[in-house]
């Protein structure tokens, strides 16, 4: 059993041009130094796992967890030594995603810059592809 660790807010990405890569998620900087930040207290945990769930007012929601294993269906990012695996269910609507941690003076929280969202609602829980 995992904990939720996170909330996440997702973007549709349509002015930005992200390049695409071999790996399903790429990381910014400072998504790795948060993921490293939250693993360091929890040594039980091998890296954080991302899912989708069908939730919101449009459709889909990313979930995120600690993660003590690897499933045998879930793939992994190991990026600048952080591990992020993506549950079965997400992988295709994570392709070419950016995992972003962003800080302001009302909120901190990881946002996916998604090239593949058609929408989303107005607070940005949610999307379809």
């Amino acid at each position: 059993m995992s904990a939720s660790i996170a909330r996440a807010t997702v973007r549709a990405v349509s002015r930005r041009k992200i390049l695409p890569t071999r790996a399903a998620l790429t990381l910014t900087p400072s998504a790795v130094n948060k993921v490293k930040q939250l693993l360091q207290s929890k040594p039980e945990y091998i890296g954080l796992k991302v899912g989708v769930r069908t939730r919101g007012c449009n459709g889909l929601t990313y979930t995120l967890d600690y993660t003590k294993d690897k499933d045998k269906s879930d793939e992994e990012v190991l990026q600048d030594g952080v591990r992020v695996f993506i549950e079965k269910k997400a992988q295709l609507t994570l392709l070419g995603t950016e995992m972003d941690f962003v800080e302001t003076k009302l909120s901190s929280e990881f946002v996916f810059n998604n090239p593949n969202i058609k929408g989303t609602c107005g607070c940005g829980e949610s999307f379809n592809i």
